[in-house]
C-alpha cells in the first residue's frame, strides 16, 4: 500500500509540567518489560471526505483533542528509561516531552482495508507507527492518523505495555474521541489520573523474581538487562489477517455442547470461556504436526478487584497478570474432544483465580517460562468484550473496524465485543496462509454452518 507521509509532529501536553515526573514501575508494569508494544488500527469512514475538509477541520480538531487528552495521561508523554545505575527502569515524564503524531494519506481502498475479510497483514503495515526503543530509552506512545480521499481516515496507535493495560488505553482512546466530540469529559467518565504505586499491595519480594526471569524472555542473555526488545516474526505476503464471528447462537451452542460432553455441573462457561478453548482448539489442530509437541497457553487476568485493598478505578497503569496454561500435549486437542478439553482447562483455571494470590500465579507463570522447550507452539489473547473500542465516536461516528496489529508478533488472537449486534464475540486472527486455510475450515465446520459465516470473506486468493 502506497502511503504519503504528510507530516511528522510532536504533540506536547496541553498543560504545563513545572517539574520532572518520575513514575516508579510496579510487579504489574515490570511483567510486560520485553513483550512487543501493543499495535491497534481504528478506522472510521466519512460522509464529507475531501481533503480539504480533513485538513483544515477534522485533523486540527483531532491534533488539539490529542494535546488535550494527555494532560489526563501524561505518563505517556515520557518516556521509559534504564540508566546503569539505576537497579530497575522507570518512567520519566519532562517538561518538554512530547508524543510523536505522523499524519499521512493513501490511495488505498479504504473499503478493503478497513473490511473484515482477508487481507495480507503487510498491507496495513504502513498505518502502524514505530514507537522508538533503544536499550536505555523508548517512548511509551507513538500515533499516526492516516487519510483516505473520499472515504475516511484510521488512527494507528502503538503503545508500551508498561506505561498501561489494555482498559486503561481503551480509556485513553475513548476519553479523546470524547473531547474531540464533546470538547469535554463527562465527570462520571472515571479518568485514569491516579499515579500513586503504593496501591498496588503485593508481596515485596516478587518485584526482583522478574529480573530473574528477564533472560528467558530475550534471546540476548548477555544484555537481558536493557529496554532491547526480543526480535520479531517476520511479516511476509504470506501472512494473512481476519475478523471472524462469534454470534450470541454460536456462543450459546458452544456452552450447550460443553455440557452435553462434560458431565461436571461446577464448570464455568462464559463467552469467553468457551471462545478462547474453540479457538484455541482449532489453532493446535490447524498447526497439525507432532502430536506429542508441547502446547502453552496465556490470558490476561485483571486484579484490580482481586487486591487488599482493592485497586481504585482511577489508576493509570497495569494490573493484569498472565495466566498461564502450560505442560499439555497437542493430542489433549486434537481429537473430537479436543474442544471440551479445552473449556474444561479454561473453565477450572479462571474458577481459580478467585482463591490463588498473586505470589501463586506468578510462579506458575515463572515455571512455565523457564520450562518452555523449543517447538512449543503458543498462544494468548489480548483484547476485551469489556473495553468498548467501537464506543469511540470522535465526531464523524464509531468506527467500522478496530483491528489489533500486533498480534502476530506477539503470538496472540484478540476478542472484542461485536460491533453491530448484541451478545457473541468478534475475533482477530493473523497466520501464515497455508495455517489460516485449514483454521478457517475447522472454525467454520466447527460451528455447523453457523449463520454470520460469509464464505466470501474467508477465501484464500
Amino acid at each position: 500500500m502506497a502511503l504519503n507521509v504528510v507530516k511528522i509532529s510532536r504533540v506536547s501536553v496541553a498543560t504545563d509540567l513545572a517539574d520532572p515526573l518520575l513514575l516508579p514501575l510496579t510487579f504489574f508494569d515490570l511483567i510486560w518489560l520485553k513483550l512487543h508494544p501493543t499495535e491497534r488500527v481504528t478506522f472510521y469512514k466519512l460522509n464529507e471526505s475531501s481533503r480539504d475538509y480533513f485538513y483544515s477541520v477534522i485533523l486540527p480538531k483531532l491534533e488539539w483533542s490529542l494535546s488535550t487528552v494527555l494532560t489526563h495521561f501524561l505518563p505517556l508523554s515520557g518516556h521509559l528509561k534504564w540508566n546503569p545505575q539505576d537497579p530497575k527502569p522507570h518512567i520519566v515524564v519532562l517538561p518538554q516531552d512530547t508524543v510523536s503524531l505522523t499524519v499521512a494519506d493513501t490511495d488505498a481502498d479504504f473499503s478493503r482495508i478497513s473490511g473484515k475479510g482477508l487481507r495480507p497483514d503487510i498491507e496495513l503495515r504502513g498505518l502502524v507507527p514505530v514507537l522508538s526503543v533503544s536499550s536505555d530509552s523508548a517512548s511509551l506512545l507513538s500515533l499516526q492518523i492516516t487519510f483516505f480521499p473520499n472515504q475516511g481516515f484510521c488512527i494507528g496507535t502503538t503503545v508500551h505495555h508498561v506505561a498501561m493495560d489494555g482498559k486503561t488505553a481503551a480509556k485513553f482512546h475513548k476519553a479523546w474521541a470524547h473531547i474531540c466530540k464533546h470538547g469535554t469529559i463527562p465527570q462520571d467518565f472515571q479518568l485514569p489520573t491516579l499515579l500513586d504505586r503504593t496501591v498496588i499491595n503485593i508481596p515485596a519480594g516478587l518485584v526482583p523474581k522478574i529480573f530473574e526471569l528477564l533472560p528467558y524472555l530475550s534471546e540476548e542473555k548477555e544484555t537481558a538487562r536493557s529496554l532491547t526488545l526480543p526480535p520479531t516474526k517476520e511479516i511476509s505476503d504470506d501472512v494473512v489477517r481476519i475478523t471472524l464471528e462469534l454470534t450470541q447462537e454460536n456462543v450459546e451452542k458452544l456452552k450447550e455442547r460443553a455440557k452435553k460432553d462434560l458431565t461436571r455441573c461446577d464448570l464455568h462457561l462464559s463467552t469467553f470461556v468457551v471462545t478462547y478453548a474453540y479457538v484455541w482448539t482449532c489453532a493446535v489442530k490447524a498447526r497439525g504436526g507432532d502430536e506429542d509437541r508441547l502446547v502453552r497457553f496465556l490470558y490476561a487476568a485483571d486484579f484490580r478487584d482481586r487486591l487488599d485493598p482493592p485497586v481504585p478505578v482511577t489508576y493509570l497503569g497495569n494490573c493484569v497478570l498472565p495466566i498461564d496454561l502450560y505442560g499439555y500435549k497437542a493430542k489433549t486437542f486434537l481429537g473430537e474432544d479436543g474442544f471440551v478439553n479445552g473449556v474444561e482447562i479454561v473453565s477450572d483455571s479462571v474458577k481459580g483465580l478467585g482463591s490463588l494470590g498473586v505470589e501463586s500465579i506468578w510462579e506458575v507463570y515463572e515455571e512455565g517460562t523457564k520450562m518452555m522447550e523449543f517447538g512449543t507452539q503458543m498462544l494468548s489473547v489480548t483484547g476485551s468484550t469489556q473495553f468498548g473500542i467501537y464506543g469511540s465516536d470522535f465526531g464523524w461516528g464509531r468506527p467500522v473496524n478496530t483491528e489489533v496489529m500486533s498480534i502476530y508478533k506477539n503470538d496472540e488472537f484478540s476478542i472484542s465485543k461485536r460491533r453491530d449486534e448484541t451478545g457473541g464475540v468478534e475475533i482477530g486472527v493473523c497466520l501464515k496462509k497455508c495455517e489460516m486455510s485449514v483454521f478457517l475450515s475447522l472454525f467454520t465446520k466447527g460451528l455447523d454452518g453457523c449463520k454470520k459465516m460469509n464464505s466470501k470473506s474467508i477465501h484464500l486468493q
